[in-house]
């Protein structure tokens, strides 16, 4: 080919080449004029959509603050202010009218060609900021118009994964304020229309501090009877620091399963606390318990049957109810608690900081526990009522011990016994009524026996130790000159028609003084109600 053909072919080519590198820039101007045109009208289209879907499902008056459409990272809608209106305010605790649902921010994905398709089908909505006000029951008959009737579902969403997320179930009732649970991440996968919804929720719980994870089912929504919604899963909570309880302490962990609707939730579970400790002793111990519950979750008001809880060996059984409060604000716990067959030094290393406890034996109990809310410890606030027997007692004392062993053997009439060689094989009994507040046990009746000699008292004793005081009447087997040797017998003779009484060898006034690490034990004849034939008795006479 010669040079002018060649040039002639090269001119051609680059003619074509310029002409298909202009269709191509005007292309792309048209493309870019297109999706731009596309952008600015999806907008509005979907904005609408989005509305129209939640007000046909609801019914109600729907808000949405900004609405945005992007190209970067594919179809991308997004938005913020979200708000879903009931007929009234459901939160009258807060200021403003509240909506039924507020969301802070949403968004989510679907493809080009979904954006003329209807109804659009959304495969995940992430949301930031969920807000489910549900009201008081007195107005609840709102949310049965709260469903589609009408008009056109535009869109459908398989999933919703949420951060954030509070549900406030509201109320009137004087004293109650809101029941208010944060979830931290929430996943909801909807099965089909009609039917159960499944959600993996991580809750934070305030107090105890700790993090619950759950999964279950929930409703189908009920609208006309909200409180008849189903639900049902598992939960673990796990790392619950009972430390931001005021005067108890440890870390506890918990497992169980639900089931039942809203307002009758079945709840079956158990905890553990390896060391669970309350401020009076600063001791811990083990703490177990299974439970069977019957939760309001419309109202957060609780109902144990029963509790049953390990301390060590020691097994007790409470039913009672949990119940929320507004002044002041917090739980109110009441339970009657039975102990059929425990040991009394198990208890007294939860309850009393006496190291070791001050007596072994077994224990039973019946009492009735009251713990109201507010900001004092909890051994400042519980208040306790009841009865208790405590068998085969031996105290862990030696001095105390020793003076239990000596006044058996001189109650019996044997005083030599008292004073070399006391067998230590003494046990007491005890018994009586109770009445604890304030940090201080009340005893309206207090028996004391062993063998020879059974103390009738009253008096009170304080949880930390540190008072004891106790009056009474101690009752001998022996006479009162039985009860010594020596001389002081031959002294004591003519005393022996004054004590001996109401069927005893002896009665005598008898009080028990003192902290936990020095008690004292003694006659009481200066009491107020002293025996007036006693004020005739020299003192010298007089058993100590």
């Amino acid at each position: 080919m010669s040079a002018s053909e060649q040039n002639l072919v090269r001119r051609k080519t680059q003619a074509g080449l310029g002409r298909w590198f202009v269709g191509i820039a005007l292309l792309s101007i048209v493309v870019v004029t297109a999706v731009g045109i596309s952008i600015s009208r999806a907008e509005p289209i979907w904005r609408a959509r989005v509305i129209e879907t939640l007000s046909v499902k609801f019914k109600s008056k729907v808000e949405l603050d900004t609405f945005h459409v992007s190209l970067l990272k594919g179809l991308e809608v997004s938005g913020k202010g979200l708000r879903i209106f009931g007929d009234t305010d459901p939160n009258n605790h807060e200021p403003g009218v509240q909506p039924i649902i507020g969301v802070a921010e949403f968004r989510f994905r679907t493809g080009i060609t979904d954006l003329f398709r209807s109804p659009t089908h959304v495969d995940t909505v992430y949301v930031k900021g969920l807000q489910l006000n549900v009201p008081p029951r007195e107005q609840r008959g709102q949310m049965k118009n709260m469903g589609p009737k009408g008009g056109k579902i535009r869109m459908v969403v398989d999933r919703v994964v949420c951060d954030q997320a509070e549900l406030v179930i509201n109320t009137l009732r004087p004293g109650k304020l809101p029941l208010v649970f944060d979830i931290e991440n929430l996943t909801m996968t909807s099965i089909g229309p009609d039917a159960p919804m499944h959600f993996d929720a991580n809750l934070t719980n305030p107090k105890p501090v700790g993090n619950a994870l759950s999964s279950g089912s929930f409703g189908p929504w009920q609208a006309d009877s909200p409180r008849d919604t189903r639900v049902s899963g598992t939960y673990s909570f796990n790392h619950a620091d009972l430390g931001t309880i005021k005067g108890i302490g440890g870390i506890l962990s918990s497992t169980g399963k639900y089931d039942g609707i809203l307002d009758n939730i079945v709840v079956d579970g158990a905890t553990d606390t390896p060391d669970f400790r309350i401020a009076v002793s600063g001791r811990p111990i083990p703490l177990h318990t299974d439970f069977h519950a019957i939760v309001d979750g419309t109202s957060g008001d609780t109902y144990l049957q029963p509790v049953k809880a390990r301390i060590l060996e020691s097994w007790l059984s409470a039913n009672g109810s949990v119940v929320r409060t507004k002044d002041p604000r917090g739980h109110h716990v009441k339970l009657d608690v039975v102990i059929e067959k425990g040991k009394i030094e198990d208890i007294l290393r939860l309850a009393v900081r006496t190291d070791p406890p001050i007596m072994t034996g077994v224990v039973r109990l019946k009492t009735h526990f009251d713990l109201p809310p507010g900001e004092p410890d909890v051994a400042n606030r519980l208040k306790l009522a009841g009865q208790f027997d405590v068998s085969g007692a031996h105290f862990t004392n030696d001095e105390i011990q020793g003076k239990v062993d000596a006044l058996s053997m001189r109650s019996q009439g044997k005083p030599k016994l008292a004073q070399d060689n006391i067998p230590d094989n003494v046990h007491s009994n005890l018994k009586g009524t109770f009445r604890l507040a304030g940090g201080t046990i009340s005893f309206s009746q207090l028996q004391f026996q062993i063998p020879g000699t059974q103390v009738n008292l009253t008096g009170d004793y304080s949880l930390d130790g540190n008072e004891f005081d106790f009056r009474g009447k101690a009752r001998m087997d022996a006479k009162l000159s039985h009860m010594v040797t020596g001389w002081k017998s031959i002294l004591l003779k003519p005393a022996d028609p004054f004590f001996s009484k109401n069927g005893a060898g002896t009665e005598i006034p008898v009080k028990v003084t003192g902290t936990k690490s020095e008690p004292h034990f003694g006659s009481d004849f200066g009491h107020k109600d002293e025996d007036k034939n006693v004020k005739n008795i020299p003192k010298k006479n007089r058993f100590e």
